[in-house]
């Protein structure tokens, strides 16, 4: 009995032709024809995309034992034609290893791995009890260990690049050009007896009016309806009523939690919140400052209305009721005691996002944003409270990606676009000055992974030439996951809060971290140890100017 290799078809002792289950061709050929091989019978390997004839010729014959031995009865030619394609064969599998193009089976996969390292630097808000899990230590992707020399050669261009320069402040007239309508709602001066900046303004609706029709955070976003629900059932029994007319409390934030994201800040706003001197935003993240007072929902989306800023006065009713009602009750007693409910705000973009500047303001000398989010702030509240909370901006990163990327997550995925993403930022940075690419708005929308949020030192010092280092308070995840208490502790401290009772500070520090890490983002594993490498290299001479700055060595990151 023989076969045909090509087609699979059997050769029958009368010459007939079966084709076997499986095989392709006709289903009969032409006694001992086979169309495809013409009788010759060949072995038809592809490499490479391209064929290859070793030219050996096998006959299986049905008599004899199937061992070693089979192999004897070859004739010379056919055994030395089967040896040379099996050492083809095996040469060109030592090639593919060697070249890399087939690491992955020389490599472990990332995403074996069920958590990531017990360090605190590495979660994102995460609950302490996750810090100890312990996991293998990730397998460099080798070609990805190529390639490091030519990525430092990217970052040593940065880093040669890099020049802390002051910026020039703008003008209070040309602040009030830009939002005349702001500054004409907004009053310079508050309310003495009252810690946070309110002031009483004039309500000309009927008591049939619904305050809050036009708010763009109602129009735009279902998710809000409730809460401003809850504020129309409270709006009309907390005005102020003289001389036949209505008033109502507005205020503004007495601190802002402004940055940075993934960082901890929805974990310190969750707990901070159960203060009960302490009122927030009816919205955690309202983000007016940097995006809806621009008509950014979305960047990507387009612009759309500009909120207003009453929309943005509006999320403070809640707690503009509660210090009414006290300052109305110490009117009555006839006391001058300050109101010691503080307001606050929590968005983490307030920090860092300039985006819009360039769809709203007159271009500057080489690409630098005339007004900064702060300026405007600074305008209004001087005096404002800040606080910052930061975390080692390598792992920053991988979070950021981790929860922002949609689909194809993996530690090469991620390198690659960190490859990517400076590249960008070094072409950027040889034609305009740091703060210029920091804050181009065409750079961050192409970038794609967020690496400029981790430039901490850039905006802080942007920050402090409106306010001084004494109204900032600039705080460690890494800290606050180790020691909650002890940074609450700073926290209330800044703010000039009251004690708590023992049962309220239990509360407030054995609660689990909010915003943790999703399972399915834990289950990817830690980044390559090359790309830590390079983001440490990257963010290095940024890091070291914040040490220097806070004249505090850890945060600098050197070891997390």
């Amino acid at each position: 009995m023989r076969h045909c290799i090509n087609c699979c078809i059997q050769l029958l002792p009368d010459d007939t032709h079966t084709q076997q289950a499986g095989c392709q061709g006709a289903a009969h050929h032409g006694p001992r024809a086979c169309p495809t091989c013409k009788g010759e019978n060949k072995i038809l390997f592809r490499v490479d995309g391209k064929q290859m004839n070793l030219l050996a010729v096998l006959e299986v014959r049905p008599e004899g034992n199937e061992n070693w031995g089979g192999f004897l009865r070859f004739k010379k030619g056919k055994r030395c034609s089967l040896v040379f394609g099996l050492i083809i064969m095996t040469l060109v599998m030592a090639s593919y290893i060697l070249s890399g193009a087939h690491q992955e089976l020389l490599i472990s996969s990332p995403f074996h791995y069920g958590g990531f390292p017990s360090n605190p630097s590495l979660m994102d808000s995460e609950n302490p009890s996750d810090s100890k899990e312990h996991h293998p230590p990730p397998v460099n992707n080798i070609s990805y260990v190529k390639d490091y020399p030519s990525i430092k050669l990217i970052i040593s261009s940065i880093a040669a690049r890099i020049e802390f320069t002051t910026r020039q402040l703008p003008d209070l007239k040309d602040l009030k050009k830009q939002e005349v309508h702001m500054f004409s709602v907004i009053p310079s001066k508050f309310l003495a007896s009252s810690k946070s900046p309110c002031w009483y303004e004039e309500f000309s609706g009927r008591n049939t009016t619904d305050p809050y029709l036009t708010n763009s955070y109602v129009l735009y976003s279902k998710r809000f309806r409730s809460t401003f629900d809850a504020l129309r059932k409270a709006f009309w029994g907390h005005l102020s009523h003289a001389n036949g007319k209505h008033f109502r409390l507005r205020c503004l934030p007495h601190f802002y939690i402004i940055g940075q994201p993934k960082c901890g800040t929805t974990d310190l706003y969750d707990r901070l919140r159960l203060h009960p001197e302490v009122k927030f935003s009816a919205i955690k993240e309202p983000h007016w400052w940097t995006r809806k007072r621009f008509g950014i929902v979305r960047l990507r989306d387009g612009l759309r209305d500009r909120y207003p800023v009453e929309d943005y006065l509006d999320l403070f009713d809640l707690a503009a009721h509660q210090i009414h009602q006290a300052l109305q009750a110490s009117a009555a007693k006839e006391q001058s005691n300050v109101n010691k409910i503080i307001i606050g705000e929590a968005s983490a973009s307030t920090m860092w996002d300039n985006n819009a500047w360039m769809f709203f303001y007159d271009n500057s000398t080489d690409g630098e944003p005339p007004f900064l989010t702060q300026d405007f702030i600074h305008a209004f509240q001087p005096n404002a409270k800040l606080i910052v909370m930061l975390r080692d901006p390598v792992e920053r990163l991988y979070s950021d990606y981790l929860y922002f990327a949609s689909s194809n997550k993996s530690a090469d995925d991620f390198h690659e676009k960190v490859t990517e993403a400076l590249q960008l930022f070094e072409n950027c940075m040889l034609d305009y000055s740091l703060r210029a690419c920091v804050y181009n708005n065409t750079l961050n929308n192409a970038m794609p992974v967020r690496l400029q949020v981790g430039l901490y030192a850039v905006y802080l010092l942007d920050w402090l030439t409106v306010y001084s280092k004494e109204q900032f308070l600039i705080l460690r995840l890494e800290d606050h996951a180790s020691n909650v208490k002890y940074t609450m502790h700073k926290v209330f401290q800044f703010l000039n809060l009251g004690p708590l009772s023992e049962k309220q500070e239990a509360l407030m520090t054995k609660s689990p971290a909010s915003n943790t890490r999703r399972p399915e983002d834990r289950s990817l594993g830690p980044m390559w140890p090359v790309t830590q490498k390079i983001l440490r290299d990257f963010y290095g001479p940024f890091n070291a100017r914040l040490a220097q700055v806070l004249d505090d060595e850890a945060f600098a990151w050197k070891t997390t």
